[in-house]
């Protein structure tokens, strides 16, 4: 068992808003985090407007592929933030869970999905002021 806390961020297709805010916590949180992401009906692919916006802030999520929500994916996880996947994400006591309100960023160009964009990354940072605060000498 880590000693890390671990995130879960749950979406329906795991292309656009999960994927965002794995990479922005992984980018910003770096190894202090162990960092998962799922979709209740994983798309084919990450949406192409949300590499771009990530690739923007210079982070590369082109390489990622939506993957699909396990039961075993929440229970080795302390916190799971969904986004709009409604009560498909499994619920074990002792867990923490979390919903963000966000814009689905599915169907829509660059433009819309930057402040979805920097919407999570301003969430993503409050949580890790919560649960894994740089250490200070």
């Amino acid at each position: 068992m880590s000693d890390k806390p671990s995130v879960l961020f749950v979406c329906v297709h795991n292309a656009g808003r999960s994927q965002m805010a794995a990479a922005w916590l992984t980018h910003l949180a770096g190894d202090r985090v162990e960092v998962r992401s799922a979709g209740s009906n994983p798309g084919a692919a990450v949406n192409p407007a949300a590499v771009e916006a990530m690739a923007e802030v210079g982070i590369d999520i082109s390489a990622e592929t939506p993957k699909i929500l396990t039961v075993d994916a929440v229970r080795e996880s302390d916190v799971c933030i969904t986004m709009g996947c409604g009560d498909t994400c499994p619920v074990f006591p002792g867990k923490r869970y979390l919903d963000w309100k966000l814009e689905d960023p599915a169907g829509r160009g660059v433009e819309a999905v930057r402040p979805i964009r920097d919407e999570i990354k301003t969430l993503v940072e409050g949580l890790i002021a919560e649960i894994a605060p740089e250490k200070t000498a």
